[in-house]
């Protein structure tokens, strides 16, 4: 079993959990600063943007928050300068991590982030060394109770996606990312539950189990704990049993 969608998955329920609403919206407010700051405050004609406000509408942030964080990365509101840092490492058993953060201190960041993978069996490493395993392409979520596969599929292929597939309880739409909020878009009309970002995902996969495999999910954990921490990304494979028993303790 591939890591990137099952990972999403566990962040996904995280994230529902009240006291965690905070660290949500700070890492969105984030997001949308900076994408604002790149390419403009119109997300018609930003789509970064148009899609960090529609995750940030799905978490129930208010519009006043999400304006002010827009006016803040165009400058029409003064506050924190936040950059984007990539951070790539190894992980226990070699398997390969991406690290988005947003800072507005490198230093600092940098020194966490590399504390944070030594003290779980991993190392950060240099610029490049494992992005090469990495392609950004959309990724769809729809819930298998709502819809059937033969029905989603043919809608998919219909939008050019690259491939659909059952993972767990819910199915996973691949795509280009210029055509992840068309997607999007259609899969709404139809009344469907859609969860949708543009994610890294690896060309392959590294194989994980028992003691490394829990320290790595430890890792993994650890880093999207951290306050300057996006999101991560990796290409572990585990054995699904193996995952659910280890997703329990986190």
């Amino acid at each position: 079993m591939a890591g990137h969608s099952k990972w999403a998955q566990i962040k996904h329920k995280k994230a529902k959990v009240d006291k965690e609403r905070g660290k949500v919206f700070n890492k969105l407010i984030r997001e949308i600063t900076i994408a604002a700051r790149l390419g403009g405050g119109n997300p018609e004609f930003n789509p970064r943007l148009r899609l960090a406000i529609e995750k940030a509408k799905e978490n129930n942030m208010p519009w006043d928050n999400i304006e002010k964080a827009i006016k803040k990365g165009t400058g029409e509101l003064e506050g924190v300068k936040y950059e984007e840092v990539i951070y790539e490492g190894y992980g226990p058993g070699g398997v390969a991590i991406m690290v988005e953060t947003t800072t507005d201190n490198r230093n600092r960041t940098t020194n966490e982030i590399r504390h944070i993978f030594s003290k779980y069996g991993g190392n950060l490493g240099t610029t490049g060394c494992v992005a090469w395993q990495f392609k950004e392409q959309g990724v769809i979520h729809v819930p298998v109770n709502e819809i059937s596969e033969e029905e989603l599929f043919e809608m998919a292929v219909d939008a050019d996606a690259d491939d659909i597939k059952t993972e767990g309880d819910t199915y996973e739409i691949i795509c280009k990312t210029e055509d992840l909020y068309n997607l999007k878009k259609i899969l709404s009309e139809r009344k469907l539950s859609v969860e949708g970002d543009v994610m890294k995902i690896p060309s392959t996969t590294t194989k994980v189990e028992g003691k490394k495999a829990e320290q790595l999910f430890k890792l993994l954990h650890a880093l999207e704990e951290h306050d300057d921490v996006q999101r991560t990304f990796s290409n572990f494979e585990i054995d699904e049993k193996e995952f659910e028993l280890i997703a329990k303790k986190i």
